[in-house]
């Protein structure tokens, strides 16, 4: 049983936006095409990792990537074949799922480099790894200006094989940050320096999704898109790719009833009726992972027009004002994300919702709550 509140997943959209930027990296002429990690960590951004990964291995992807072992785990008892990349840290993991399950692991520090190492010799096994370079991110990663003194033992351990190497920028869609064009003189340097110290990687990536709309320099063998395949254009940039968002959000009205004048709704009156209004009550709230910070801001889609959010947005519900919108009725249709009608205005998007409260699109989709049900259609 499906409650009201319901993600729709399209995964020929998935695979479709795939195969958009697939033509798009193929389009630059002179060089050959990188090849695509797929991101789908944090639940593939909210729509599914299962069946995301699966989807986009079948549409191409020659690499998936995940933040941790236990979602690599996750992704090969689904029966995901293509290399799986974790990117996270590595220290307090337990490290016989990379062997178990065939992960590839990143090595960003010497001590991550010690312990998988170790958990390679207790099982007579050499461990493919991606090694990661910081060029100015500051989180994980061994430092590009340090690597004469941290590297040397790494390449040199005998379980270990280099099989990439990748950095992460930390400003790709901020078009005026000079710290882009930095990063990238920076990895380009400590490669020749893994290089002169004998690392012979296969493969080099560092471009996420907005340095592959914004830069072909740093394609390098790979590009690592999250955000694109999902259908939307990490904000504020724009893209003539053909995308489709792959998801959709919607409910139902489970009620209508009228407020007079003066009369408020919801927790803490935060919106009061200054005319007598309808107000349809929608079962989706902050449990599901819509932002309290919608009310006042964000709208739903009804009948084909917008309902503006009024009053508080709570645990389990919220009230939108869908007055002069006709005859709504309990079982109306409620698009949250998603389309209702052809018309540009009869859309709404995570670009947007994100852009009403503050925050980015990422977020939005990533904190869809786990009792949302996922249909994949």
């Amino acid at each position: 049983m499906i409650r009201s509140t319901v993600a729709h997943v399209s995964l020929a959209a998935l695979q479709a936006n795939y195969r958009a930027l697939v033509a798009h990296l193929s389009a630059e002429a002179g060089r050959t095409m990188p090849d695509v990690i797929a991101v789908v960590k944090a639940n593939a951004y909210g729509h599914g990792a299962a069946r995301v990964a699966l989807a986009l291995e079948a549409a191409g992807a020659t690499m998936v990537a995940c933040a941790d072992i236990e979602e690599g785990v996750a992704l090969r008892r689904a029966g995901v074949t293509v290399p799986v990349l974790v990117f996270g840290a590595l220290s307090v993991s337990d490290l016989d799922g990379i062997l178990d399950h065939t992960l590839t692991p990143t090595i960003s520090t010497p001590f991550a480099a010690r312990a998988v190492e170790a958990a390679g010799a207790r099982r007579g096994r050499s461990i493919a790894y991606h090694l990661k370079i910081d060029t100015g991110m500051h989180r994980l990663g061994f430092r590009h200006d340090n690597l004469e003194r941290t590297l040397p033992a790494v390449l040199a351990s005998p379980h270990l094989q280099l099989e990439g190497v990748f950095t992460h920028f930390a400003s790709a869609d901020v078009a005026d940050s000079p710290l882009f064009a930095e990063q990238r003189t920076r990895f380009e340097a400590a490669l020749a320096t893994v290089a002169r110290l004998g690392g012979r990687p296969r493969i080099r990536h560092a471009a996420n999704s907005a340095a592959t709309l914004r830069d072909s320099r740093v394609w390098y063998d790979a590009v690592r898109p999250g955000l694109l395949l999902y259908g939307i254009v990490p904000p504020p940039l724009a893209s003539t790719l053909s995308l489709t968002p792959a998801m959709s959000l919607t409910s139902r009205v489970v009620a209508v009833k009228g407020v007079r004048p003066g009369e408020g709704v919801g927790y803490g009156w935060q919106f009061t009726a200054d005319a007598p209004r309808s107000i349809a009550v929608v079962p989706a709230g902050y449990a599901d992972g819509l932002d309290t910070r919608l009310a006042g801001r964000g709208s739903v889609l009804i009948r084909g027009r917008r309902a503006p959010i009024v009053g508080a947005v709570s645990m389990d519900m919220m009230t939108v004002d869908v007055t002069g919108l006709g005859d709504v009725q309990p079982g109306d249709e409620v698009v949250i994300i998603g389309r209702q009608g052809d018309e540009s205005w009869q859309q709404i998007d995570a670009r947007e919702m994100a852009a009403l409260i503050g925050t980015i699109p990422w977020e939005v989709v990533c904190r869809l709550g786990t009792r949302i049900e996922r249909v994949f259609e």
